[in-house]
Protein backbone atom coordinates (compact mmCIF):
# COMPACT_ATOMS: atom_id res chain seq x y z
CA UNK A 1 0.00 0.00 0.00
CA UNK A 2 1.23 3.43 -1.14
CA UNK A 3 1.73 6.26 1.99
CA UNK A 4 -0.36 9.49 1.57
CA UNK A 5 2.98 11.25 0.01
CA UNK A 6 3.28 8.89 -2.55
CA UNK A 7 1.37 11.55 -4.50
CA UNK A 8 4.08 13.60 -5.45
CA UNK A 9 6.34 11.51 -7.70
CA UNK A 10 9.90 10.21 -6.47
CA UNK A 11 13.14 9.68 -8.92
CA UNK A 12 11.14 11.62 -12.10
CA UNK A 13 14.37 14.36 -12.16
CA UNK A 14 12.15 16.87 -10.42
CA UNK A 15 12.39 17.94 -6.36
CA UNK A 16 9.51 17.58 -4.36
CA UNK A 17 8.95 21.06 -4.40
CA UNK A 18 8.47 21.40 -8.06
CA UNK A 19 5.61 18.88 -7.33
CA UNK A 20 3.79 20.69 -4.65
CA UNK A 21 4.12 23.75 -7.26
CA UNK A 22 2.04 21.50 -9.91
CA UNK A 23 -0.61 20.86 -7.07
CA UNK A 24 -0.72 24.75 -6.05
CA UNK A 25 -0.97 26.01 -10.05
CA UNK A 26 -4.05 24.99 -11.09
CA UNK A 27 -5.80 27.22 -8.41
CA UNK A 28 -4.09 30.05 -9.81
CA UNK A 29 -5.23 29.61 -13.09
CA UNK A 30 -8.95 28.45 -12.02
CA UNK A 31 -9.01 32.05 -9.94
CA UNK A 32 -7.80 33.61 -13.10
CA UNK A 33 -12.00 32.83 -14.55
CA UNK A 34 -14.23 35.91 -14.44
CA UNK A 35 -17.38 33.47 -13.61
CA UNK A 36 -17.59 32.18 -9.87
CA UNK A 37 -19.51 29.06 -11.51
CA UNK A 38 -16.22 28.36 -13.67
CA UNK A 39 -14.04 28.93 -10.38
CA UNK A 40 -16.34 26.40 -8.04
CA UNK A 41 -16.01 24.21 -11.10
CA UNK A 42 -12.40 24.20 -11.53
CA UNK A 43 -12.24 23.36 -7.64
CA UNK A 44 -14.35 20.76 -7.43
CA UNK A 45 -12.47 19.24 -10.71
CA UNK A 46 -8.89 19.89 -8.81
CA UNK A 47 -10.33 17.96 -5.63
CA UNK A 48 -11.67 15.45 -7.57
CA UNK A 49 -8.56 14.76 -9.69
CA UNK A 50 -6.63 14.09 -6.33
CA UNK A 51 -9.22 12.42 -4.88
CA UNK A 52 -9.46 9.78 -7.47
CA UNK A 53 -5.52 10.18 -7.77
CA UNK A 54 -5.19 8.77 -4.24
CA UNK A 55 -7.40 5.82 -4.80
CA UNK A 56 -5.83 4.76 -7.68
CA UNK A 57 -2.44 3.49 -6.08
CA UNK A 58 -5.12 1.79 -3.11
CA UNK A 59 -7.52 0.14 -5.34
CA UNK A 60 -7.10 -2.41 -7.68
CA UNK A 61 -8.94 -4.08 -10.30
CA UNK A 62 -11.14 -2.29 -12.57
CA UNK A 63 -11.67 0.23 -10.19
CA UNK A 64 -8.30 1.60 -11.06
CA UNK A 65 -8.77 1.80 -14.36
CA UNK A 66 -11.90 3.60 -13.81
CA UNK A 67 -9.93 5.84 -11.21
CA UNK A 68 -7.41 6.86 -14.24
CA UNK A 69 -10.26 7.29 -17.02
CA UNK A 70 -11.89 10.08 -14.47
CA UNK A 71 -7.94 11.95 -14.12
CA UNK A 72 -7.97 11.73 -17.72
CA UNK A 73 -11.18 13.60 -18.38
CA UNK A 74 -10.24 16.09 -15.65
CA UNK A 75 -6.49 16.58 -17.66
CA UNK A 76 -8.51 16.88 -20.51
CA UNK A 77 -10.87 20.01 -18.78
CA UNK A 78 -8.19 21.44 -17.03
CA UNK A 79 -6.39 21.68 -20.31
CA UNK A 80 -8.91 22.86 -22.56
CA UNK A 81 -11.28 25.02 -20.27
CA UNK A 82 -8.32 26.60 -17.54
CA UNK A 83 -4.69 26.09 -19.91
CA UNK A 84 -3.66 23.91 -16.80
CA UNK A 85 -1.84 20.93 -18.65
CA UNK A 86 0.45 19.66 -15.47
CA UNK A 87 -2.21 16.93 -14.20
CA UNK A 88 -0.70 15.09 -17.30
CA UNK A 89 2.68 14.40 -15.31
CA UNK A 90 0.32 13.08 -12.17
CA UNK A 91 -1.04 11.07 -14.60
CA UNK A 92 2.71 10.21 -16.27
CA UNK A 93 3.86 9.07 -13.11
CA UNK A 94 0.84 6.48 -11.78
CA UNK A 95 0.85 5.24 -15.50
CA UNK A 96 4.76 4.46 -15.47
CA UNK A 97 4.04 2.47 -11.86
CA UNK A 98 1.35 0.08 -13.56
CA UNK A 99 2.93 -2.84 -13.49
CA UNK A 100 0.49 -5.14 -15.79
CA UNK A 101 2.16 -4.69 -19.27
CA UNK A 102 -1.02 -4.60 -21.01
CA UNK A 103 -2.56 -2.45 -18.97
CA UNK A 104 0.67 -0.32 -19.32
CA UNK A 105 0.61 0.35 -22.77
CA UNK A 106 -3.29 0.72 -23.17
CA UNK A 107 -3.11 3.47 -20.32
CA UNK A 108 0.23 5.21 -22.17
CA UNK A 109 -1.13 5.16 -25.50
CA UNK A 110 -4.84 6.75 -24.47
CA UNK A 111 -3.30 9.32 -22.19
CA UNK A 112 -0.48 10.24 -24.54
CA UNK A 113 -2.87 10.59 -27.66
CA UNK A 114 -5.43 12.00 -25.05
CA UNK A 115 -2.69 15.26 -23.79
CA UNK A 116 -1.69 15.55 -27.33
CA UNK A 117 -4.69 15.95 -28.74
CA UNK A 118 -5.82 18.37 -25.71
CA UNK A 119 -2.66 20.56 -25.66
CA UNK A 120 -3.12 21.27 -29.60
CA UNK A 121 -6.23 22.38 -29.19
CA UNK A 122 -5.82 24.08 -26.92
CA UNK A 123 -3.39 26.28 -28.68
CA UNK A 124 -6.06 27.18 -30.90
CA UNK A 125 -9.00 28.54 -27.94
CA UNK A 126 -6.35 29.17 -25.34
CA UNK A 127 -3.62 30.96 -27.65
CA UNK A 128 -2.52 33.55 -25.43
CA UNK A 129 -2.33 31.36 -22.20
CA UNK A 130 -0.32 28.04 -23.62
CA UNK A 131 2.35 30.91 -25.83
CA UNK A 132 2.88 32.41 -22.40
CA UNK A 133 4.21 28.89 -21.00
CA UNK A 134 5.30 27.40 -24.31
CA UNK A 135 8.38 25.95 -23.18
CA UNK A 136 7.02 24.42 -20.26
CA UNK A 137 4.03 22.77 -22.26
CA UNK A 138 6.68 21.25 -23.97
CA UNK A 139 8.90 19.87 -21.36
CA UNK A 140 4.95 18.25 -20.18
CA UNK A 141 4.31 16.48 -23.29
CA UNK A 142 7.95 15.37 -23.35
CA UNK A 143 7.50 13.94 -19.76
CA UNK A 144 4.09 12.61 -21.13
CA UNK A 145 6.49 10.63 -23.58
CA UNK A 146 9.77 9.35 -21.27
CA UNK A 147 8.34 9.30 -17.92
CA UNK A 148 5.93 6.30 -17.90
CA UNK A 149 8.73 4.13 -19.65
CA UNK A 150 11.79 5.34 -17.24
CA UNK A 151 9.50 4.23 -14.24
CA UNK A 152 8.24 1.14 -15.48
CA UNK A 153 11.94 -0.07 -16.30
CA UNK A 154 12.74 0.89 -13.13
CA UNK A 155 10.55 -0.24 -10.85
CA UNK A 156 10.98 -3.37 -12.97
CA UNK A 157 14.88 -3.77 -12.26
CA UNK A 158 13.82 -3.29 -8.83
CA UNK A 159 11.37 -6.32 -8.70
CA UNK A 160 14.05 -8.49 -10.25
CA UNK A 161 16.76 -7.42 -7.88
CA UNK A 162 14.22 -8.17 -4.72
CA UNK A 163 13.80 -11.31 -6.60
CA UNK A 164 17.33 -12.35 -7.07
CA UNK A 165 17.70 -11.18 -3.09
CA UNK A 166 15.45 -13.54 -1.95
CA UNK A 167 16.93 -15.86 -4.58
CA UNK A 168 20.43 -16.11 -2.74
CA UNK A 169 18.57 -16.36 0.20
CA UNK A 170 17.06 -19.32 -0.62
CA UNK A 171 19.99 -20.94 -2.12
CA UNK A 172 22.02 -19.85 1.15
CA UNK A 173 19.55 -21.98 2.98
CA UNK A 174 19.97 -24.97 1.00
CA UNK A 175 23.79 -24.82 1.28
CA UNK A 176 23.33 -24.69 5.21
CA UNK A 177 20.86 -27.86 4.67
CA UNK A 178 22.91 -29.72 2.48
CA UNK A 179 25.68 -28.79 4.78
CA UNK A 180 24.62 -30.24 7.89
CA UNK A 181 23.38 -32.90 6.04
CA UNK A 182 26.82 -33.65 4.82
CA UNK A 183 27.81 -33.39 8.17
CA UNK A 184 25.57 -35.71 10.10
CA UNK A 185 26.78 -38.24 7.21
CA UNK A 186 30.64 -37.77 8.31
CA UNK A 187 30.34 -37.75 11.48
CA UNK A 188 28.16 -41.24 11.39
CA UNK A 189 30.85 -42.50 9.24
CA UNK A 190 33.75 -41.38 10.87
CA UNK A 191 33.16 -40.47 14.60
CA UNK A 192 30.55 -42.56 15.31
CA UNK A 193 32.03 -46.11 14.29
CA UNK A 194 35.43 -44.89 16.00
CA UNK A 195 33.29 -44.16 19.24
CA UNK A 196 31.53 -47.43 18.97
CA UNK A 197 35.16 -49.36 18.40
CA UNK A 198 36.16 -46.92 21.76
CA UNK A 199 33.42 -48.60 23.69
CA UNK A 200 33.86 -51.70 22.85
CA UNK A 201 37.71 -51.95 23.54
CA UNK A 202 37.20 -50.28 26.77
CA UNK A 203 34.84 -53.29 27.69
CA UNK A 204 37.14 -56.13 26.77
CA UNK A 205 40.15 -53.76 28.14
CA UNK A 206 37.93 -53.52 31.89
CA UNK A 207 37.39 -57.56 31.49
CA UNK A 208 41.07 -58.78 30.48
CA UNK A 209 42.85 -56.38 33.09
CA UNK A 210 43.09 -58.79 35.71
CA UNK A 211 42.91 -61.80 33.51
CA UNK A 212 45.14 -60.68 30.80
CA UNK A 213 47.52 -57.38 31.45
CA UNK A 214 49.18 -57.77 28.74
CA UNK A 215 46.20 -57.70 26.26
CA UNK A 216 44.55 -55.26 28.35
CA UNK A 217 47.31 -52.86 27.77
CA UNK A 218 47.03 -53.94 24.21
CA UNK A 219 43.49 -52.89 23.86
CA UNK A 220 43.93 -49.70 26.07
CA UNK A 221 46.94 -48.56 22.93
CA UNK A 222 44.84 -49.16 20.83
CA UNK A 223 41.28 -47.09 22.16
CA UNK A 224 44.25 -44.30 22.46
CA UNK A 225 45.62 -44.65 18.66
CA UNK A 226 41.86 -44.46 17.59
CA UNK A 227 40.94 -41.51 19.59
CA UNK A 228 43.72 -39.93 17.89
CA UNK A 229 42.79 -40.71 14.64
CA UNK A 230 39.03 -39.49 15.46
CA UNK A 231 40.77 -36.54 16.86
CA UNK A 232 42.74 -35.89 13.84
CA UNK A 233 39.26 -36.23 11.17
CA UNK A 234 37.19 -33.94 13.06
CA UNK A 235 40.13 -31.08 12.69
CA UNK A 236 40.22 -31.97 9.31
CA UNK A 237 36.18 -31.78 8.73
CA UNK A 238 36.41 -28.46 10.97
CA UNK A 239 39.45 -26.97 8.63
CA UNK A 240 36.56 -27.77 5.65
CA UNK A 241 33.47 -26.24 6.79
CA UNK A 242 35.50 -22.92 7.25
CA UNK A 243 34.93 -20.61 4.10
CA UNK A 244 37.50 -20.76 1.63
CA UNK A 245 38.98 -17.72 -0.76
CA UNK A 246 39.56 -19.12 -4.60
CA UNK A 247 43.32 -17.74 -4.02
CA UNK A 248 43.50 -19.99 -1.15
CA UNK A 249 43.30 -22.59 -2.94
CA UNK A 250 45.12 -21.81 -5.47
CA UNK A 251 47.94 -21.98 -3.41
CA UNK A 252 46.86 -25.60 -1.66
CA UNK A 253 46.41 -26.81 -5.42
CA UNK A 254 49.66 -25.79 -6.35
CA UNK A 255 51.28 -27.17 -3.05
CA UNK A 256 49.24 -30.55 -4.20
CA UNK A 257 50.44 -30.89 -7.88
CA UNK A 258 54.16 -29.93 -7.15
CA UNK A 259 53.79 -32.93 -5.12
CA UNK A 260 52.66 -35.26 -7.56
CA UNK A 261 55.37 -34.01 -9.48
CA UNK A 262 52.87 -32.59 -12.16
CA UNK A 263 52.87 -29.08 -14.18
CA UNK A 264 50.97 -26.10 -12.65
CA UNK A 265 50.03 -23.30 -15.00
CA UNK A 266 47.47 -20.86 -13.94
CA UNK A 267 45.95 -18.10 -16.58
CA UNK A 268 43.74 -15.00 -14.89
CA UNK A 269 43.53 -13.79 -11.29
CA UNK A 270 42.35 -15.67 -8.75
CA UNK A 271 41.00 -12.46 -6.50
CA UNK A 272 37.83 -12.06 -7.25
CA UNK A 273 35.82 -9.17 -7.00
CA UNK A 274 32.41 -8.46 -5.86
CA UNK A 275 31.57 -12.32 -5.44
CA UNK A 276 29.31 -13.35 -2.79
CA UNK A 277 31.33 -15.67 0.24
CA UNK A 278 28.79 -18.25 -1.09
CA UNK A 279 29.81 -18.28 -4.55
CA UNK A 280 33.44 -18.39 -3.74
CA UNK A 281 33.31 -20.93 -1.21
CA UNK A 282 31.64 -23.54 -4.23
CA UNK A 283 34.32 -22.69 -7.17
CA UNK A 284 36.89 -23.49 -4.19
CA UNK A 285 35.30 -26.16 -3.64
CA UNK A 286 35.21 -27.46 -6.77
CA UNK A 287 38.50 -26.42 -8.32
CA UNK A 288 39.64 -28.59 -5.21
CA UNK A 289 37.64 -31.90 -6.01
CA UNK A 290 38.81 -30.98 -10.00
CA UNK A 291 42.46 -30.98 -9.34
CA UNK A 292 42.07 -33.78 -6.92
CA UNK A 293 40.57 -35.69 -9.99
CA UNK A 294 43.53 -34.91 -11.80
CA UNK A 295 45.93 -36.14 -9.51
CA UNK A 296 44.05 -39.33 -8.81
CA UNK A 297 43.20 -40.56 -12.29
CA UNK A 298 44.34 -38.60 -15.27
CA UNK A 299 47.96 -39.88 -15.21
CA UNK A 300 48.57 -36.35 -16.60
CA UNK A 301 52.29 -34.36 -16.55
CA UNK A 302 50.33 -30.81 -16.73
CA UNK A 303 47.20 -29.13 -15.39
CA UNK A 304 46.23 -25.70 -16.60
CA UNK A 305 44.01 -23.85 -14.76
CA UNK A 306 41.76 -20.64 -16.53
CA UNK A 307 39.81 -18.22 -14.04
CA UNK A 308 37.89 -15.69 -15.97
CA UNK A 309 35.24 -13.27 -14.22
CA UNK A 310 33.06 -11.36 -16.67
CA UNK A 311 29.80 -8.88 -15.97
CA UNK A 312 27.55 -12.25 -16.79
CA UNK A 313 29.51 -14.94 -15.28
CA UNK A 314 32.49 -16.57 -13.24
CA UNK A 315 34.15 -19.55 -14.97
CA UNK A 316 36.76 -21.96 -13.94
CA UNK A 317 38.62 -24.30 -16.45
CA UNK A 318 40.53 -27.35 -15.25
CA UNK A 319 42.56 -29.03 -18.67
CA UNK A 320 45.10 -31.54 -18.38
CA UNK A 321 46.88 -33.71 -20.56
CA UNK A 322 45.98 -37.18 -19.38
CA UNK A 323 44.08 -40.24 -20.30
CA UNK A 324 40.29 -38.54 -20.75
CA UNK A 325 37.32 -39.14 -19.00
CA UNK A 326 33.84 -40.53 -20.58
CA UNK A 327 30.65 -39.22 -19.60
CA UNK A 328 28.93 -42.31 -18.08
CA UNK A 329 27.23 -42.83 -14.68
CA UNK A 330 29.75 -44.96 -13.38
CA UNK A 331 32.56 -42.67 -14.59
CA UNK A 332 30.91 -39.45 -12.81
CA UNK A 333 30.34 -41.30 -9.42
CA UNK A 334 33.88 -42.35 -9.61
CA UNK A 335 35.40 -39.40 -9.90
CA UNK A 336 32.58 -37.78 -7.84
CA UNK A 337 31.65 -34.93 -10.83
CA UNK A 338 27.89 -35.95 -9.96
CA UNK A 339 28.42 -34.00 -6.49
CA UNK A 340 30.21 -31.22 -8.33
CA UNK A 341 26.50 -30.83 -10.51
CA UNK A 342 24.59 -31.15 -7.41
CA UNK A 343 26.81 -28.91 -5.62
CA UNK A 344 26.57 -26.19 -8.76
CA UNK A 345 23.10 -26.57 -9.25
CA UNK A 346 22.88 -24.31 -5.24
CA UNK A 347 23.83 -21.71 -6.97
CA UNK A 348 22.76 -22.06 -10.74
CA UNK A 349 25.92 -23.52 -11.97
CA UNK A 350 26.86 -25.82 -14.82
CA UNK A 351 29.70 -28.35 -15.44
CA UNK A 352 30.82 -29.20 -18.52
CA UNK A 353 32.79 -31.72 -19.51
CA UNK A 354 35.36 -32.38 -22.37
CA UNK A 355 37.10 -35.36 -23.56
CA UNK A 356 39.92 -35.07 -25.83
CA UNK A 357 43.37 -35.04 -25.87
CA UNK A 358 43.14 -34.90 -22.19
CA UNK A 359 40.08 -33.63 -19.80
CA UNK A 360 38.84 -30.49 -19.02
CA UNK A 361 35.96 -29.08 -16.92
CA UNK A 362 33.82 -26.27 -17.36
CA UNK A 363 32.79 -24.64 -13.86
CA UNK A 364 30.36 -21.55 -14.82
CA UNK A 365 28.26 -19.83 -12.59
CA UNK A 366 26.16 -17.06 -13.76
CA UNK A 367 25.91 -13.94 -12.15
CA UNK A 368 21.53 -13.13 -12.33
CA UNK A 369 19.53 -16.14 -11.66
CA UNK A 370 16.67 -16.24 -13.71
CA UNK A 371 13.21 -15.27 -12.50
CA UNK A 372 9.74 -15.68 -14.08
CA UNK A 373 8.51 -12.41 -14.42
CA UNK A 374 5.14 -12.03 -13.48
CA UNK A 375 2.59 -9.46 -14.04
CA UNK A 376 0.09 -7.54 -12.10
CA UNK A 377 -1.41 -3.94 -11.24
CA UNK A 378 -0.26 -2.02 -8.52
Amino acid sequence: MQNWFHIFPKNTGLSLYAWIIFCILPFYFIFRSTSPMEIIFGILMIILFFTTYRLSFIKKGWTVYVSVGIQIVISIGMTLFYGYVYFSLFLAFFIGNTQNKIGFITLYIIHLVTTVTAVSIGFFIQSQIFFTQYPFIILSVIGVILLPFNIYNRNKREKLEHQLEDAHKKISQLMVFEERQRIARDLHDTLGQKLSMIGLKSDLAGKLVHANPESAKSEMNDINQTARTALKEVREMVSDMKGTRLRDEVTRVRQILKAAQMNFQLEGDPVLENTPLLIENVLSMCLKEAVTNVVKHSQATTCHVTIMQTPKEWVIKVKDNGIGITDKEDDLKEHGLQGMRERLEFVNGTLKIESSNGTMLTILIPHVIQQTEQGGMT
